[in-house]
């Protein structure tokens, strides 16, 4: 018989505040858009100041644990409990060829659709389970909701294991885990709830901020707070509390996934050989560095009445290091990208490493979600050209050694076969599978089938008809 009993534990937890929302929200904002941001806030925020060109900001030194334990509240709630300390940095200096700010055209256009659609192919789902996320995921819209009832989703799978509904559901809750967080809900109220159970428990006004997502959204929207606290039997400052997490939540989460591409982009990062290592250093151009007015802030530290420049004051310091984290967290993922494909930057896309999501997320301590925020409209130039972060993640596919092959290796072999072959007697999709197994994959002809089709390359009776002609 158990015998009920008391444990102690000790861990951390991450309380996810307003500000920490905003350190998130700036870490998935691409270039042009953490630009237009930034100047924004200086153009709305007295107490922010651009810095000079010539002053030289000091570097941010590795901290200890100890100094962690150390930092001030303020800094505490805004760290990601997932982001450790920076590892050591090559500080070779760049050359100049690489120091410009030169700009490239954008030809991803990815959709929300596309950008789930990734996270579905790196994510652990099992075979079925990622046939009906793709069903899931063809009827969620722009806004990020699901528009098709989950009965009439199974109806058209038409699958006694995959057209469950249950299993729909079962799938469509990891579904809303995903970058964006909420994606995939069929009403605001369910949204929201989503966002608010991905926090801590421990999140300041997170159970009534709950309470009103599910039963008193009218009276926010109607703003009869007087009403609201009565029927909550809260305080002023507990409502305001939740109020705030509500508002920083994302009512339309498929919204803030960028829906079109941009004319040109910006590296985030440059990638180069430095003796017989390759280094990863930020790129410098990519948003103009911004300080506290150290006069205004004296200013607000002496009189108590300056309630508004005290507000002011907070906000400046917590975008300044939500700044700081972002660029950090972006130098920490590409350095780890960089660590596993080191083949390709040597050989090519036939020695790119198979890598998920998850692989990175366990090696940097991060979660899933975060990693494919800063891989989203990031990128690296590197010798081979320019790429975005996601780029480098690829699903595998078994070796006849019982390792595994990066798809895109894979599919660069295909093309590579293509390329070289006979153009009168064209390899058919079976005699490329026969000869990747021999190269050491072990690929079904209708997957060398579907490869070869999402690189727009034609069957071999098209590409035999072609050469005749």
């Amino acid at each position: 018989m158990l015998k009920p009993s008391l444990q102690l534990r000790i861990g951390q937890q991450l309380t996810m505040t307003p500000q920490l929302q905003q350190a998130i929200r700036l870490l998935q904002l691409p270039v042009l858009d953490l630009q237009a941001e930034i100047q924004s806030a200086l153009e709305e925020n007295v107490m922010l100041e651009l810095e000079e060109p010539d002053v030289v900001a000091p570097e941010m030194e590795q901290a200890t644990e100890t100094e962690q334990q150390n930092l001030t509240e303020d800094e505490l709630e805004v760290e990601y409990a997932e982001i450790s300390t920076l590892g050591q940095s090559d500080r070779a200096p760049m050359p100049e060829d690489l120091r410009d700010n030169r700009d490239y055209p954008d030809q991803s256009g990815e959709s929300l659709r596309d950008h789930l659609l990734w996270q579905l192919e790196m994510n652990r789902f099992s075979e079925e389970e990622r046939a009906a996320g793709r069903a899931i995921i063809d009827a969620i819209d722009e806004d990020g909701y699901l528009t098709a009832d989950l009965a009439d989703l199974a109806i058209m799978l038409n699958d006694p294991v995959q057209g469950g509904e249950e299993f729909l559901e079962f799938v469509l809750r990891r579904i809303q885990r995903f970058d964006p967080t909420g994606v995939g809900a069929r009403s605001l109220a369910e949204c929201l709830l989503v966002q608010l159970d991905a926090m801590d428990e421990e999140t300041p006004g997170l159970a009534l901020a709950r309470e009103i997502t599910e039963s008193h959204l009218e009276l926010v929207a109607r703003q009869q707070y007087p009403t609201l606290r009565r029927r909550l039997s809260c305080s002023p400052e507990e409502l305001d509390t939740s109020l705030a997490l509500l508002r920083a939540l994302h009512p339309k989460p498929g919204a803030t996934v960028p829906s079109g591409s941009p004319e040109y982009i910006i590296p985030d990062v440059f990638v180069r050989r430095h003796e017989s290592a390759w280094v990863v250093e930020a790129n410098p151009g990519i948003a103009p560095r911004i300080r506290v007015n150290s006069a205004y802030a004296k200013l607000v530290n002496r009189e108590k009445e300056y309630e508004a420049l005290r507000n002011q004051l907070q906000e400046a310091r917590w975008l300044i290091k939500s700044l700081e984290i972002r660029n950090e967290t972006l130098i920490r993922v590409a350095r780890c990208i960089v660590r596993r494909q080191e083949a390709f930057l040597d050989e090519g896309e036939t020695a790119m490493t198979p890598m998920i999501l998850k692989d990175v997320a366990e090696e940097l301590g991060m979660h899933e979600s975060t990693i494919s925020r800063a891989t989203t409209a990031k990128y690296m130039h590197t010798p081979r050209g320019v790429f975005e972060f996601k780029f480098f993640f690829s699903s595998h596919v078994s070796a006849t050694d019982g390792g595994e092959v990066s798809s895109t290796a894979i599919r660069a072999r295909i093309k590579r076969l293509i390329a070289d072959e006979d153009a009168t007697k064209p390899l058919s999709d079976s005699a490329i599978a026969k000869l990747l197994e021999k190269d050491g994959a072990k690929v079904a002809r209708r997957t060398v089938a579907k490869y070869r089709e999402s690189m727009g390359i034609a069957s071999s009776s098209e590409r035999r008809r072609a050469a005749a002609l």
